[in-house]
């Protein structure tokens, strides 16, 4: 839903190789926007929309809202997070912001200051069963 709804594409998520390396000692001012998966060690001030997975190292950060279909953390961000499929906050992780996820895995020493929002997942299967009754 996420991908097609907001990117437009028709990649399966984490599927691909390509990777976008922010490395540590970068700083980004502005929105990010990607198609492939993104590995932040650096710093985002602006939001992030990623039709792959995030993962935010032990020295990334982002300061802004951060949009994706899954995500691994590790460092920090401020900000709200909206994520497709599965969020994993590590146990150096630091949040502070509103979660949006269909799964969550959180370990412990992960420190998340906010709101979470669990939803179901979109169902697209059919029921092709026929169903009879007798009197």
């Amino acid at each position: 839903m996420l991908r097609k709804d907001i990117f437009g594409g028709s990649q399966t998520p984490d599927t691909n190789d390509r990777i976008n390396r922010i490395i540590a000692g970068t700083e980004i001012n502005g929105d990010l926007t990607s198609d492939s998966n993104i590995l932040l060690e650096g710093q985002v001030n602006g939001n992030i929309s990623c039709a792959g997975r995030v993962i935010i190292g032990t020295s990334g950060k982002i300061n802004g809202n951060l949009v994706c279909v899954n995500a691994e953390i590790d460092g920090a961000m401020d900000g709200q997070l909206m994520v497709e499929n599965l969020l994993v906050l590590r146990a150096t992780a630091r949040i502070k912001g509103d979660i949006q996820t269909m799964k969550l895995h959180i370990e412990e020493g992960a420190f998340f200051e906010g709101a979470c929002v669990m939803r179901a997942g979109v169902s697209t299967q059919k029921l092709d069963v026929e169903a009879t009754f007798n009197d």
